[in-house]
């Protein structure tokens, strides 16, 4: 008989990392607590509580003051707030993937976002997930999801955030996701089944379709111990689910030729050391008894062949428990330790696996990973001598990431990258750790720009070249911003019409006007349309790259890409023009501001929008030559609207006819003036 023992039975890093944690606190406390079972495996639990720590149902039920421990499942926020509120001595021992659960629930939350939660609806980490959420529902899988959906059909267009428990089946997270993505319009998916979970639960099915018989060990309340059995009884109808070795069933075991053994996340290895013993032990008994000859005596051979176990020594044993890792090798790990320069990984190996922040992927620091988080590198080192591993995630990348871009030659694959240097040909853009020259040509940029413009931005580009003995690939900026301008330039040129509006961006400025981009088409804005004020030239009130409202004037839409656009940007809604007249009318006096000098006359400011011509010859009662003897620019002066040309919008003005007498005044003056004359001629 071969016995095969999965890989994956046993402890998984959440639960070890919840044992040491309370069997700390009983050193340091002497007597502790823990909300409910730390985990589902009564073997486990009894051995806590004979070192001192108790199992309570809620907060109240611990002494004020008392230290509590947060099982791996996790709890609610309520119960936390009550264990504040009690000043309880809480020790976190939440597995670092339900917590990020519980993180993305709350920033759902915090968005308006309705949360979805599949899994067991009873089960302590899914009550702990919903109760971070004011308006979630609990589904077991896409059936009842869909039932739900259907006399709710109003939450398929809602804000929705979907979140597994840790234990799922990946069949019903692949499920539930087609089934969202397909039905709901505003859904985000987060895959938040626990990765061991899922590499557990495809070795047991394996196995399972591999074997004779297959033996499940782990407590009956464990959610994804049951999850184990099912996945081997869909393969296998011999199975066993059993929580310690005095549940073996052996009695079949002689039929058997291969049998797998695996184990739920809470199942500690000496349990599973002890099954294991007792398969070889009492297999070997029944078959001794079983197989008589005619006399009644025990035959000598046994009728099936066993494998024979020697028992190991302590060394063997401890040895036997690590995993060999060389240098070149692909690792997964997790991480136990940060510091500012490096963080310490376990790797399930003798030594000590550490890996530089330097060596992150792309822009990571220290403080974008956290304890617990799972860790895919390279082996860099392995120092027996000093009992380390070094590590790169930068070479790991670098690696997965060449085939890609050798496949992108031939797809013609848009890539995103971060120009990371300069030099004189061009600019060197960092894809997935892979360098990529993109010449200066190909930059996109204008022959006369700097292409320090570039450093340190995200591009997307295509790969033209790779030279694989040499390392070097080449790739082009301009390809994919010329295709994607061209792109939007035709959708542009299906929808235009006068009158529509666009937020552009200024592409280029002359003495005439600006030219602005409204998405793949550049359009001209007329100096005379960027403002109701008078200014001398765009560059005044504009700069490259500056958004801008426009709307279109005209088109000419028969020449296509080569099409002229004419755009305008001063509201028409606020045409000074129409204010004034509204007003202002001939003979009335107003106040305004020079600001402009000719030799024929000065022009005036009646209104922002509004000028007017102050003519040499009504500037002052006398004669001058040039507007300047009088005026200077920014002067305030009263003047008398004499002329308002409507169909030209012209506006003249006068400063003499404030000092003119009426016109019969004047008359009955002059007359006066020769009465006396001719008085004078016949004395």
């Amino acid at each position: 008989m071969i016995v095969v023992v999965a890989e994956s039975a046993g402890f998984c890093f959440g639960v070890e990392r919840a044992v040491t944690m309370a069997e700390d606190a009983a050193k340091k406390y002497g007597k502790c607590f823990t909300l409910g079972p730390l985990i589902h495996n009564r073997a486990v639990t009894d051995d806590l509580a004979r070192r001192g720590v108790a199992e309570i149902e809620s907060a109240e039920d611990a002494p004020e003051g008392a230290a509590v421990i947060i099982r791996s499942h996790g709890i609610g926020r309520r119960e936390y707030s009550r264990l504040v509120a009690r000043k309880i001595e809480i020790i976190d021992a939440t597995c670092p993937f339900v917590a990020k659960i519980h993180e993305i629930v709350e920033n759902a939350e915090i968005d308006g976002r309705f949360v979805i939660i599949i899994g067991e609806p009873q089960h302590a980490e899914v009550l702990a997930i919903a109760d971070y959420a004011s308006n979630c529902r609990v589904f077991p899988a896409t059936e009842e999801l869909s039932d739900w959906l259907r006399e709710n059909a109003d939450m398929r267009e809602t804000a929705i955030s979907v979140v597994f428990q840790t234990t799922s089946r990946r069949e019903i997270y692949n499920s539930v996701t087609e089934f969202i993505k397909k039905e709901c319009t505003n859904a985000i998916i987060f895959d938040t089944i626990c990765d061991a979970t899922n590499r557990r639960q495809k070795e047991t099915r394996e196995l399972a379709r591999n074997s004779d018989a297959v033996i499940v060990i782990g407590g009956r309340e464990s959610a994804n111990t049951r999850r184990l059995y099912e996945i081997a009884r869909e393969e296998n109808p011999n199975v066993q689910l059993i929580e310690g070795a005095d549940e073996l069933d052996t009695s079949s075991f002689y039929r058997h030729h291969t049998i797998a053994v695996t184990a739920g996340a809470s199942t500690p290895a000496c349990i599973i050391k002890e099954v294991k013993r007792k398969m070889f032990e009492e297999t070997e008994v029944r078959i001794d008894e079983s197989t008589e000859n005619t006399a009644g005596e025990a035959a000598v051979t046994p009728a099936a062949p066993v494998e024979e176990e020697r028992e190991l020594t302590l060394d063997e044993l401890y040895d036997a428990s690590f995993k060999t890792i060389h240098t070149g090798q692909r690792v997964t790990g997790y991480i136990a330790a940060i510091t500012p320069t490096e963080i310490t990984v376990d790797l399930g190996a003798k030594q000590s696996g550490y890996i530089p922040i330097t060596e992150l992927t792309g822009d990571e620091t220290a403080e974008a990973v956290k304890i617990g988080d799972e860790l895919e590198a390279i082996v860099m080192r392995v120092n027996d001598v000093e009992g380390t591993i070094m590590l790169s995630q930068r070479r790991l990348d670098a690696i997965k990431s060449w085939s890609d871009i050798e496949a992108a030659v031939e797809s013609k694959a848009v890539l995103e990258g971060v120009v990371t240097e300069e030099n004189k040909g061009g600019v060197v853009v960092t894809v997935r750790g892979v360098r990529v020259f993109v010449p200066a040509s190909r930059t996109g940029l204008p022959r006369e720009a700097q292409m320090s413009e570039l450093l340190k931005k995200k591009v997307r580009l295509i790969v033209t070249e790779v030279n694989q003995p040499r390392r070097r690939v080449v790739g082009s900026i301009s390809d994919v911003t010329r295709a994607e301008r061209a792109e939007k330039s035709e959708a542009v040129w299906a929808s235009i019409e006068e009158g529509k509006r666009y937020t552009g961006v200024v592409k280029s400025l002359t003495s005439y006007g600006a030219f602005v981009d409204i998405g793949g088409v550049d359009g001209m804005v007329h100096v005379s349309e960027l403002s109701w004020t008078h200014i001398n030239k765009p560059a005044d009130i504009l700069n490259v790259g500056d958004e801008l409202e426009v709307y279109v004037i005209s088109f000419d839409k028969e020449k296509g890409e080569n099409g002229k656009i004419s755009l305008g940007h001063k509201d028409r809604g606020q045409n000074p023009w129409a204010k004034f007249t509204e007003t202002c009318q001939v003979g009335d006096t107003v106040t305004v501001k020079v600001v402009k000098l000719m030799k024929f006359g000065a022009f005036a400011e009646i209104i922002p929008g509004v000028d007017g011509l102050i003519h040499v010859s009504q500037i002052a009662d006398h004669r001058i030559e040039d507007p300047s003897e009088v005026l200077n620019e920014g002067d305030v002066v009263d003047v008398k609207i004499t002329e308002i040309d409507t169909e030209r919008k012209k506006v003249s003005l006068s400063i003499r006819a404030l000092g003119e007498a009426p016109a019969a005044a004047v008359e009955e003056a002059e007359e006066s003036a020769e009465a006396e004359t001719d008085t004078d001629t016949e004395e």
